[in-house]
């Protein structure tokens, strides 16, 4: 079937070339609007180290990723499931593995073949993307948009707006849409999968910044996660804080201050630990026997010695300090250095099909809604998918 009207997406990231794909699949003329000079720019930027697709994780489990918004992610994912994304990115000719931490990866780890794939499809489509066309408002039921050539008035069917959260504002998501929604309520942009910054010694900080902790466990309140972090001048970043991160930016807005605990042997008990550690020092110098006695890295061993006071002298106190080290958290990174971001357009303002409430016709996806998700492939996934639900939500509207 063929639907006649033209439909204007806005937004080139991940969930806007989803929905402009779905519905150039379904028979919709679609033109896609970017206001920067290029599209995916944090797609691409996101990709430099590795595309991280989806996550092989059970679906239980993947659900409950998305905290506060799980009951609504969990319906996008029936219509778009890890499985349909790693289908759909077999089906550019980017192959996939899963690797040992459960992520799914593109096997060329990165993002920009599969970018190119993929904007080859939707040109292939009949899609047409027009890039330095910023939307500026309404004017009388028409849409308004800012391009090199002056102003722009567009009257589509139907419209999909995809223009991402607040994070990373040099890449294209500044979140300064929030205030062309008339009717359309909105949560507070937040920072998400962040940084949190801990009071370092400056001999530590000069020392350490830049080197991994690695591999460690870190557990705020009853989460517990296994990965790594990076210590930076201002603190903490990195995969194992990201997941906790949530939790952790919530309780310092409530107390002004977070305690995270650190174990630094994971994979060893208290026990086997302190057995070790309870072997002839010798001459080694205690930095040196705790490398090779307790296994720890140097800057392992400089975040012990941050903890104030000296270090236990007992193998059983000091494996007790090794397997619980204890950092105040003093504040967040602002949403500039932010992975991502929470708040948005609140998801009780949209229908089942994505649609604005108070705006028919009118459709959202991706980051600009009000949901959050750890690194690790649930948020793309999440956005890829709320485009396709968008899509075909608007298809519906058309029909009707």
């Amino acid at each position: 079937m063929t639907i006649r009207k033209t439909v204007h997406v806005i937004g080139a990231g991940p969930a806007g070339l989803m929905a402009a794909e779905r519905l150039a699949q379904a028979g919709v003329k679609v033109v896609v609007h970017e206001a920067m000079p290029s599209v995916a720019r944090k797609f691409l930027m996101a990709g430099r180290g590795g595309l991280n697709l989806t996550h092989s994780e059970g679906m239980e489990g993947f659900v409950g990723r998305y905290g506060a918004a799980s009951g609504t992610v969990a319906a996008w994912l029936e219509r778009f499931s890890p499985t349909h994304l790693i289908g759909w990115a077999e089906g550019l000719g980017q192959a996939t593995f899963t690797g040992s931490s459960g992520r799914v990866f593109p096997r060329a780890m990165k993002a920009s073949p599969l970018l190119r794939a993929w904007l080859g499809r939707l040109n292939g489509l009949g899609v047409e993307v027009r890039t330095r066309s910023k939307w500026v408002g309404r004017r009388e039921g028409a849409w308004v948009f800012e391009t090199p050539a002056g102003e722009v008035v567009e009257r589509p069917g139907a419209v999909v707006l995809a223009m991402g959260g607040a994070s990373w504002p040099r890449l294209g998501s500044d979140g300064a849409w929030t205030g062309m929604l008339g009717g359309v309520e909105t949560a507070p942009f937040r920072p998400s999968n962040v940084g949190f910054d801990v009071a370092w010694s400056e001999v530590f900080a000069e020392r350490f910044a830049g080197q991994p902790l690695k591999p460690v466990a870190m557990t705020f309140g009853d989460q517990t996660v296994r990965g790594e972090a990076m210590l930076t001048r201002y603190g903490l970043e990195g995969g194992a804080v990201y997941a906790l991160s949530a939790s952790m930016r919530d309780a310092i807005e409530r107390d002004g201050s977070a305690v995270l605990t650190v174990d630094l042997r994971p994979d060893l008990s208290v026990e086997a630990l302190a057995g070790r550690l309870a072997r002839p020092r010798g001459k080694d110098s205690v930095t040196n026997w705790l490398r090779k006695a307790g296994g720890l890295s140097a800057p392992a061993v400089g975040l012990l010695r941050e903890i104030p006071g000296e270090l236990p002298a007992g193998a059983d106190k000091l494996a007790k300090r090794i397997k619980a080290v204890r950092l105040t958290l003093t504040g967040v990174q602002g949403l500039a250095r932010a992975i991502s971001s929470a708040g948005g357009v609140r998801l009780d303002q949209l229908d089942e099909g994505l649609m604005l409430k108070a705006m028919p016709g009118v459709f959202a996806a991706g980051e600009m809604l009000d949901w959050e998700a750890p690194t690790g492939g649930y948020l793309l996934q999440a956005s890829m998918a709320s485009g396709v639900v968008a899509a075909e939500g608007v298809v519906q509207w058309l029909k009707g």
